[in-house]
């Protein structure tokens, strides 16, 4: 085949999968399938078995379905050979990871005698740059992601079938893209494994002409931002836009829906206690967007997770049907900056990862509304290319791309939507800035109970000290400065590296108020841009300063991090400027009997309103008593323990969510259970937070580690059966500085920090995470509490007690929970 007359007319693609005895090179072929593809329709269709005269193994029986007698009456390769080379020779060869499939089938040619030379494609590679946006690309994701015919995975003819189904959605995908796309994707498609910008040339043929749909500027395209025209008027029945949004009416989220109604032309802001599960996001935008169509309505979140969660799903249904525009917005580092992303562009890499990115991103820019980084699933094969195209909030109108620069394109957004979603951290930081952005919208903090977190959060700057240090020694060997500037710089980059050098040796974690005064003094003479970081974590109002440790998991290495603080709280009214009205919804707002939600924040007028609460009936809680103390055992013992046990729970063939309350603790387990050979998803260690919530969800694995937001922030609601178990009670860690000072302050107020504070969080963090299991009336969930100290120390009766209003609770041996756990789950 010439290979330079390829892209000039439609070329025949004989789509292979074989399936061999093992993945090494010395493989022998038990099974072929073949699909040849021509003008985008399936032609013809061709599989074998292939006897390889040497038994299985039971790896090989288990994945393929294939057996020693099975194969036994199936032809040898020799016999097929001619057959397979006859229908494959004159085609562009295809498969799901290429080289594999290619090598091994090319190699039992050559000893027949036949000498493969077709161009190989590779489907893995087209996938990730056409489809930028999904998380994993192995054929059985891809099936289901894009409705690809996978009846039967791991028979060569049903994997082959996927693939050629998968070049035909790959062949339309670039087809419909702009042509100038394509040929800026051929600029850097040499970085492709083989052949595979073959089929990207013959597309390029028949590519769109129509940019109607998108922007160009500097040979950049870009999707246009769309928004709804005229909105339609919700109306004043709740339970009829709820039928319009084809919703089921819930009883308890149509009465929260009506406080939240009648509450509204109540001057003072309100608090709403309701419990997790009653459906209260459409419980409160509904009324709210109805009450006033002149208003803006502002969505405070705890997490981006569930900031992109409401945007995605809620406010995208709301949009739908009422034509409401809607915006999601983060910080401008979460934003693409299409100036830097072009400057990539100009240069030449070498880094056929990076060119590959190009490609991807080139292709999400037809696609993305956003510009929104966190679309692409796996920037951390290169975190650092990414890194370099993050916006910096710059907007400058003399920039390249000014005009569709994806933040200014947000910040116009911000003023035509009437539904604006947010995080609290970013909220904080905007109002900050400009308090005009809340200044007389609606405005509505959701999971309120963390915004007393997140403000204390706001009260403090972190530094990552590594990168600042070498940033200043590479600063001040440039030769660029002048003396008096490279002497400061010079001082500067001493004290901080002679206090980290104390930390590391174990002489403290806090800042000298020598070493203090030293550093401010020479920020105060240098006013330069160079350390505005600096400058800005060493301000008059920050008094506290200390040092922590983080491992970044990209660059393998250890980094040092250096916090300030502020010793005093911020109270959040005399921070907000003045709204229409504002909501806290909260999964409780009293604390203890000596603390509530609404004075942590600062307010001392305001309405409290509660909803009555209900114990599920299709949920239950178990306590242990016989687990050992946790305080009283290594944590790699405690893993031990706790996996044994796993291994039990798993007989009970329900999915099962594990709860940890540090990423130590969450390892060690992990560790533990790989011991005992179960397969699981772990956090951060086989993906983020949502990357492994997708995958447990699917079906990947039937066990799940988590900890941080999986606490508070994650529901699971697609399985209707689920086990969750929590290994120890999430007390805060005393160490903290929140919770140094959080201490101090109720000790100052005659508080006591446990009783008050402590002990109802963490009764508080039990309930959030125990509803994030139990979403719908259809789902049954049990929950497991190993840990012992909720049985056998003097506070466990409150805990206890706490619990009981809510959820149906027994204290039982493992053995006896574990025969009434599977009764729970049998009985209807």
């Amino acid at each position: 085949m010439n290979i330079m007359e390829i892209g000039t007319k439609q070329q025949r693609y004989a789509i292979v999968d074989l399936e061999a005895t093992s993945a090494s090179a010395d493989a022998a072929i038990i099974q072929v399938g073949i699909v040849i593809v021509e003008n985008q329709t399936i032609i013809e269709r061709y599989e074998t078995d292939v006897n390889p005269y040497q038994p299985l193994d039971d790896h090989i029986i288990n994945l393929t379905g294939l057996t020693d007698q099975r194969l036994a009456n199936a032809p040898g390769f020799e016999q097929v050979a001619g057959d397979i080379y006859e229908l494959i020779k004159d085609c562009i060869f295809v498969a799901h990871n290429v080289k594999f499939d290619a090598n091994l089938l090319a190699e039992q040619l050559f000893f027949e005698g036949y000498e493969l030379r077709t161009p190989r494609v590779d489907t893995v590679e087209l996938a990730q740059v056409f489809f930028p946006t999904l998380e994993k690309y192995n054929l059985s994701d891809l099936s289901e992601a894009l409705d690809l015919d996978l009846s039967d995975a791991h028979t060569a003819i049903a994997d082959a079938q996927a693939t050629a189904l998968l070049l035909i959605k790959l062949q339309e995908k670039m087809r419909a893209l702009p042509r100038l796309v394509l040929e800026n994707i051929l600029t850097y498609s040499d970085s492709l494994l083989f052949e595979s910008a073959l089929v990207i040339r013959e597309a390029l043929a028949e590519a769109s002409l129509d940019m109607a749909a998108y922007d160009e500027l500097a040979g950049l395209v870009v999707r246009k931002w769309q928004s709804y025209g005229t909105e339609r008027r919700l109306s004043q029945d709740f339970a009829t836009n709820l039928a319009l949004l084809e919703l089921e009416e819930r009883p308890k989220q149509m009465i929260f829906a009506q406080a939240i109604a009648e509450h509204y032309a109540d001057p003072r802001p309100v608090f709403m206690e309701g419990q997790a599960g009653l459906g209260k996001t459409y419980g409160y935008l509904l009324p709210l967007l109805e009450a006033d169509p002149d208003r803006k309505l502002i969505l405070c979140l705890p997490t981006k997770i569930l900031q992109d969660q409401v945007y995605q799903q809620e406010a995208a249904k709301i949009g739908e049907i009422f034509h409401i525009n809607a915006v999601n917005l983060k910080g401008p580092q979460n934003y693409i900056s299409l100036d830097k992303f072009y400057e990539t562009l100009q240069r030449e890499d070498s880094n056929r990862l990076i060119n590959r990115y190009k490609m991807q991103l080139l292709v999400w820019l037809t696609e993305t509304e956003t510009g929104d980084l966190s679309e692409i699933k796996q920037q951390q094969r290169y975190q650092a290319y990414f890194e370099e195209i993050k916006h910096n909030g710059d907007i400058r109108e003399t920039a390249l791309f000014y005009d569709l620069d994806f933040v200014k394109r947000l910040q116009d957004k911000v003023q035509t939507s009437r539904l604006i979603i947010t995080n609290q951290a970013y909220f904080l930081t905007r109002v900050e800035d400009d308090k005009a952005f809340a200044e007389g919208h609606i405005l509505v903090i959701d999971e309120a109970q963390k915004f007393f977190l997140a403000l204390e959060q706001f009260s403090r700057r972190t530094l990552n000290l590594t990168e600042t240090l070498q940033a200043l020694e590479k600063r001040i060997g440039s030769g660029e400065l002048a003396l008096l500037e490279r002497r400061l710089m010079e001082s500067l980059s001493f004290e901080l590296s002679q206090a980290a050098e104390a930390y590391y040796q174990g002489q403290g974690e806090t800042l000298s108020e020598l070493t203090l005064a030293k550093i401010r003094q020479d920020l105060r003479e240098l006013e330069s841009q160079d350390v505005s970081d600096l400058a800005e974590l060493f301000l008059p109002t920050y008094t506290d300063f200390w040092f922590s440790q983080h491992y970044d998991r990209m660059r393998e290495m250890r980094q040092t991090d250096l916090h300030a603080a502020r010793l005093d709280f911020l109270h959040f009214p005399d921070f907000l400027p003045e709204t229409t009205k504002t909501y806290f919804i909260s999964a409780t707002l009293t604390i203890s009997d000596q603390v509530a939600l609404p004075h942590l924040l600062g307010y001392q007028d305001y309405l409290a309103s509660y909803l009555p609460i209900d114990k599920p009936h299709n949920q239950k809680v178990w306590l242990l008593p016989e687990m050992p103390d946790v305080s009283q055992i290594e944590d790699e013992d405690y893993a031990h323990i706790m996996a044994g046990k796993i291994a039990e729970l798993t007989e009970l063939a329900v999915p099962i969510v594990i709860l940890t309350t540090s990423r130590r603790a969450l390892f060690a387990l992990s560790d533990a259970l790989d011991n005992y050979h179960l397969k699981h998803l772990c956090q951060d260690k086989n993906g983020t937070a949502s990357q492994v919530k997708k995958r447990f969800e699917r079906g990947d694995s039937s066990i799940l580690l988590g900890t941080g937001g999986f606490w508070e922030g994650v529901d699971f609601a697609k399985q209707d059966k689920q086990l969750l178990v929590i290994t120890r009670l999430p007390f805060d860690n005393p160490s903290d500085h929140f919770i140094k000072k959080l201490t101090e302050k109720l000790r100052f107020e005659g508080k006591t920090f446990f009783k008050d504070y402590e002990l109802p969080m963490t009764t508080l963090r039990l309930k959030q995470a125990i509803a994030r299991t139990n979403r719908h009336a259809r789902q049954k969930s049990a929950v497991l509490l190993m840990d012992s100290r909720i049985v056998h120390k003097s506070y466990s009766s409150a805990i206890q007690e706490a619990l009981e209003q809510q959820y149906p609770i027994e204290v039982k041996d493992f053995e006896s929970s574990l025969g009434a756990i599977r009764t729970f789950f049998e009985t209807d």
